[in-house]
């Protein structure tokens, strides 16, 4: 073996052994602080996405309601147009049966004043008619009169 005695030689490999040792606690304790460092990293990551993920959320919520409310404004405005339509066209309606019936009223006094003047015209005619009868039948009275006075 070697020219050193048992206990110098034990008490070098003891030395190596805790130099050995204190340098795998030296890289126990690097790979402990690169593992908290890689951790906190990915928490940071997790946190990011997270936040990143309840922007977005926040901005789609923003947006559905926007959209929401549009619609309800179209979905107004559409009630609204077919109101005014519809009231327009019951007005238009009410107006027009007053017209039919304002004609109707007019056409019944039309047809009234004709019957009126036509009767008024027969009633005329046939006091002319009676007058003209009695003209000549006095006439012939008096041609009778006359004729039995000179014959």
């Amino acid at each position: 073996m070697l020219d050193t005695p048992p206990n110098a030689q034990g008490s070098g490999e003891l030395a190596l052994a805790h130099a050995e040792i204190r340098d795998l606690q030296h890289t126990v304790q690097a790979l402990r602080n690169e593992l908290e460092l890689k951790e906190m990293d990915k928490g940071n990551a997790v946190q990011s996405a997270i936040a990143a993920s309840s922007q977005e959320i926040a901005q789609l919520k923003a947006t559905a309601a926007a959209l929401r409310d549009t619609l309800e404004l179209a979905q107004i405005e559409r009630e609204t147009a077919v109101q005014k339509a519809t009231a327009y066209a019951q007005d238009e309606m009410l107006q027009l049966k007053a017209t039919a019936g304002a004609l109707r009223e007019q056409l019944e006094l039309c047809r009234a004043e004709t019957a009126n003047a036509v009767q008024a015209e027969r009633q005329a005619a046939s006091d002319e008619i009676a007058q003209l009868r009695a003209t000549i039948q006095e006439m012939r009275e008096r041609m009778e009169t006359l004729a039995g006075k000179g014959g």
